[in-house]
């Protein structure tokens, strides 16, 4: 699918105002995947996480990523995939986070985060990751 497919975010038209979904780009070079160190002084400082962020009022998914890889990582997205591949609810918060199949072009450069970096799925869950993002990697990446 086209980055330009219109993926409507389901819970942006949710009844709960509590509810804010939040995009991260699953994005996978051979057997690794791009993760990121989120700054120090946000929320989750320091640990690591999938790129991605907010998804603004009328935005749909595809455009969420393609705005955040852009922001974020100096990418181009290429595809984004029509659903959420996992979807989990940030302990403490609002967030909900919904992971997506992402394929981009170009190489990330850490623009807003403290660094990054390509892991096969047996390392992702050595690293101290944000809540939901460990989830995604033990339940999705590495089956149980």
């Amino acid at each position: 699918p086209s980055v330009r497919a219109a993926i409507r975010c389901p819970t942006m038209n949710a009844p709960s105002p509590r509810t804010t979904p939040v995009v991260a780009a699953v994005i996978r070079r051979g057997d690794r995947y791009l993760v990121c160190q989120r700054p120090a002084h946000k929320r989750h400082g320091g640990l690591w996480e999938f790129p991605g962020g907010k998804v603004h009022a009328g935005e749909s998914l595809t455009e969420a990523v393609e705005r955040e890889l852009r922001e974020e990582l100096g990418l181009t997205t290429v595809t984004v995939g029509p659903e959420p591949r996992f979807e989990a609810p940030d302990p403490a918060s609002s967030f909900v986070i919904l992971f997506l199949d992402t394929e981009a072009d170009g190489e990330p450069h850490p623009i807003e985060h403290q660094a990054l970096g390509w892991f096969p799925p047996g390392e992702l869950s050595g690293l101290p990751l944000a809540p939901s993002d460990l989830r995604f990697v033990k339940e999705v990446l590495l089956g149980g």
